[in-house]
C-alpha cells in the first residue's frame, strides 16, 4: 500500500479512528535524520499492508497535529492503537525495533 500521507484534515480519520496500528512518522524535507529514515519506513509500509498503516506528517505542513502530540524534536514517530499513543521514539531507530513496536500494537 505504501505511506500513507498525513495531514491536519484527515488525521482524525486515518490515526485516530482507525482500526488497524498505525505507525506515524513526523518529519519535515529539511530535516536531515528525517530523510535517513525515510527508506526504513517505506520498508515498514509495504511489509505490514494489511495489518498496520505506516505513515507521514510533515510537520510544516500539519503544525496543528504535531503541536497537539508534543512534538518538539523530529523525526518523531509514534505508534497508536486504538486512537493512543502506545510508543514513541525520538530520533532516528533502527527498522526491528519500529517492527517490534508495530508487531505489539497489533498483539
Amino acid at each position: 500500500m505504501g505511506v500513507l500521507e498525513i495531514t491536519d484534515d484527515n488525521f482524525e480519520n486515518e490515526v485516530t479512528k482507525s482500526s488497524e496500528p498505525v505507525l506515524l512518522d513526523f518529519w519535515a524535507p529539511w530535516c536531515g535524520p528525517c530523510r535517513q529514515i525515510a527508506p526504513v519506513v517505506e520498508e515498514l509500509a509495504g511489509e505490514n499492508t494489511g495489518s498496520a498503516k505506516v505513515a507521514k506528517l510533515n510537520v510544516d505542513d500539519a503544525p496543528n497535529a504535531a503541536q497537539n502530540y508534543g512534538v518538539s524534536s523530529i523525526p518523531t514517530i509514534m505508534v497508536f492503537k486504538d486512537g493512543e499513543v502506545v510508543d514513541r521514539f525520538v530520533g532516528v531507530q533502527p527498522k526491528a525495533r519500529l517492527q517490534e513496536a508495530i508487531d505489539a500494537a497489533k498483539g
